[in-house]
C-alpha cells in the first residue's frame, strides 16, 4: 500500500476555473519565464498538499512560476500540471523536460503598485560613485567648472566646450 499522500490520494477539492491563455499571451508569458528560476520543487514525495500550498503562494507572489519536478515519468509530470492547475486556477504556459511553467493572474495588493516596492531599499552605491557625486556637486556649488560639461573640465584631455543656456 502506498503511503506517499501523492496527487491521485489527495482529497479533492473544489477545483477553480483556470484562465484561458490565447497563442500570443502564452508566447508573451514564455518569453518572460525564460529567465525564471524553479521556486518550487516537487521531490520523490509528489504532489503534496504542502507542495499545492507552496505553489499557491508563489503564485500569489509572482503570478508566472517555474516548477520542478523530479522523476522521470512524462505522464505523471504531466498528470501533476493538470492536477496544479485545476486546483490552484491557474494556466499551463510551457512544459520544457521536467519544469513546468504556469500563470495566474496576481491579486490586486492593494499598494497601489508592486507589493514590495514602499519595502525596497535604493541601490547599494560604490566609493568610487559617491566621492564622484559628491566632488561634482561640491564644484556646483562652489562655481568651479561652471558651464562646462562635467567631461570637458579643464586638464581632461578634450576640448572645452560651452553649454548653452
Amino acid at each position: 500500500m502506498d503511503t506517499n499522500p501523492t496527487a491521485e490520494n489527495l482529497p479533492a477539492a473544489t477545483p477553480v476555473a483556470a484562465p484561458v491563455l490565447s497563442p500570443a499571451r502564452r508566447k508573451v508569458l514564455r518569453a518572460e519565464a525564460h529567465h525564471l528560476d524553479p521556486v518550487v520543487m516537487i521531490g520523490d514525495a509528489g504532489l503534496t498538499e504542502a507542495v499545492l500550498a507552496e505553489t499557491d503562494r508563489a503564485l500569489k507572489a509572482h503570478g508566472l512560476i517555474k516548477i520542478r519536478v523530479h522523476g522521470d515519468d512524462r505522464e505523471q509530470r504531466l498528470s501533476m500540471l493538470t492536477t496544479i492547475c485545476a486546483r490552484l486556477g491557474c494556466a499551463p504556459v510551457q512544459t520544457i523536460g521536467k519544469l513546468l511553467v504556469v500563470w495566474r493572474e496576481k491579486p490586486e495588493t492593494g499598494t497601489g503598485g508592486d507589493a514590495g516596492t514602499a519595502r525596497r531599499r535604493p541601490p547599494r552605491q560604490t566609493k568610487k560613485a559617491a566621492t564622484a557625486t559628491k566632488t561634482v556637486s561640491a564644484k556646483k556649488a562652489t562655481g568651479a567648472g561652471a558651464g562646462l560639461t562635467r567631461s570637458a573640465r579643464p586638464g581632461s584631455g578634450t576640448r572645452v566646450r560651452r553649454r548653452v543656456p
